[in-house]
């Protein structure tokens, strides 16, 4: 019984064995003597000073003397009723706002009115044959895209080639 108690305080006793051993220490009282002895020669071999005998006793007896205090419960406030009309007050306006951005007419610029004497014709300059296939692969990188939706693709698609005589 001593050697598993010395081992048991050396913290080399496995989990089963150690509550084994504390389950005995409770019940055999010269294991608990053993393990008071053990202890006390522990803490000369440290240099600290052992209790005096009964100090546990007598800390019970003071423990046991001083007066229980009985403090009420907690006192929970009442949940903030503003917070959550401010929270509703806010989601409506935040949705009339995107919907009045979203459906607000816009407002229409009428085209210059050019005069000329005599209406000429645009001037029409070829792209490079390779120009299409460039500019079909990097439309994803173009600002444009995001804004216009299908638009740039279907102007690719449709444009149409003039290819040369033969």
């Amino acid at each position: 019984m001593n050697e598993r108690l010395s081992t048991l305080m050396d913290g080399e006793l496995d989990d089963k064995s150690a509550a084994e051993l504390i389950d005995a220490l409770g019940r055999d009282r010269e294991a608990r003597d053993a393990w008071r002895t053990y202890h006390t020669i522990g803490d000369l071999m440290r240099g600290t000073a052992p209790l005096a005998e009964g100090f546990a006793a007598r800390m019970t007896w003071k423990l046991a003397d001083q007066p229980t205090v009985l403090a009420p419960g907690r006192i929970r406030p009442e949940p903030r009723r503003w917070f959550t009309a401010s929270a509703v007050a806010a989601s409506f306006a935040a949705v009339g706002l995107v919907g009045w951005l979203a459906f607000a007419p816009q407002p229409q610029i009428a085209p210059a009115v050019q005069v000329q004497a005599k209406p000429e014709a645009p001037a029409m300059v070829p792209l490079p044959s390779a120009a299409n296939d460039y500019l079909l692969a990097h439309q994803g990188f173009s600002p444009r895209v995001s804004l216009q939706g299908m638009a740039p693709y279907v102007r690719t698609v449709s444009e149409q080639a003039v290819e040369p005589r033969r």
